[in-house]
């Protein structure tokens, strides 16, 4: 895919990077190092949106030129959000509380054009619904340590947390971190408000 400019990822996700590649986009990732827990909003959407824009912008501050992409993923269950699980404990209660029951996966991404400052950000959601779990199935995940740097402490992709998964209502790779489709999507449009298209 022909893109015109450098692209940043702001982010250090071999999950993201691997979805990138799988659209044949040549690009650099950075860890954004950008504060996630400080003025951000409760109400899912806008929480995904400002932190993927957090991340674009400190990335941003030290590229010349170029289009940076961040990129935030939560899953709220009941209107909370359950980020990343700070112990194997919190992720023992997280899955506990997630099965059974469906919960919501929102990712937020924001394109950022580092000379003329436009940005473009966009917010995905999945319906993703659990299976009833054992609590020796739960414990065995997190003993693996997988979970541990996975918002709502379980990952689809590429272990065996998808054995947990019922059901998915939208975009798979959105519950993977990335929404794909929609991405391509935003990034064609940014590209022709930027005349690169």
């Amino acid at each position: 895919m022909f893109v015109g400019k450098k692209l940043i990822l702001a982010s250090g996700s071999p999950r993201r990077r691997h979805l990138l590649n799988q659209l044949g986009l040549e690009f650099e990732a950075r860890e954004s190092g950008a504060d996630e827990e400080n003025n951000v909003p409760n109400n899912p959407g806008d929480h995904v949106r400002i932190l993927s824009e957090r991340k674009a912008r400190a990335v941003a501050d030290d590229v010349g030129d170029g289009i940076v992409i961040g990129a935030d993923t939560i899953v709220v269950l009941d209107g909370a959000i359950l980020g990343k699980p700070k112990d194997p404990r919190h992720a023992v209660a997280m899955l506990s509380m997630l099965s059974g029951r469906t919960h919501e996966v929102y990712t937020g991404f924001t394109l950022l054009d580092c000379s003329s400052k436009k940005k473009r950000s966009a917010v995905e959601v999945t319906k993703v619904t659990f299976r009833q779990l054992m609590l020796q199935e739960i414990e065995e995940y997190v003993a693996s340590g997988s979970p541990l740097d996975k918002a709502g402490a379980y990952g689809i992709q590429d272990d065996y947390g998808a054995v947990f998964v019922e059901s998915i209502h939208g975009c798979f790779y959105n519950v993977v971190g990335f929404p794909l489709s929609r991405f391509y999507i935003e990034l064609r449009q940014f590209q022709k408000e930027l005349g690169l298209l």
